[in-house]
């Protein structure tokens, strides 16, 4: 089975409060690396390791992964998809995916964080199938 990830930003968010209070530049507003909607697909391959290269080239349509700070972290959840792993057990509705958001307390990016399952092998498409990948409010994580 070969895995990809899919990381798409869900939405940018801006806290004048904070950015007034806190910021050298109080009028910076949100995040200007980032937009609503677009997606960038990690793979790890013979022919391309997006992961090890920071994302350059991982932009839907061309591009690169524009911030090391958002990219550090997420990267730890974009990894394990990458090796199969199970990105959230027992706190996201899906065990393939993870909502997170970048280091920026002012103007933080939230994203969503996607394993991408590419079965190999009729057996592989038969077994991926056959799983189930929900979680459910009952064996839900609560801290």
């Amino acid at each position: 089975m070969q895995y990809k990830c899919k990381v798409t930003v869900l939405k940018t968010k801006v806290f004048p409060d904070l950015q007034e209070k806190y910021l050298a530049n109080p009028q910076s507003g949100p995040c200007p690396c980032f937009e609503a909607g677009q997606v960038f697909i990690f793979e790890r391959t013979p022919g391309n390791d997006s992961f090890y290269r920071l994302g350059k080239g991982t932009l839907a349509g061309g591009g690169d992964f524009p911030c090391g700070e958002a990219w550090d972290a997420i990267s730890r959840y974009v990894y394990t998809a990458l090796q199969g792993g199970s990105i959230m057990h027992r706190w996201t509705n899906d065990e393939r995916m993870m909502i997170a958001c970048c280091n920026d307390g002012t103007g933080p990016v939230i994203f969503k964080i996607e394993r991408i399952d590419v079965p190999e092998t009729p057996e592989e498409e038969s077994w991926l199938a056959s799983q189930d990948f929900a979680n459910r409010a009952d064996e839900a994580y609560t801290g």
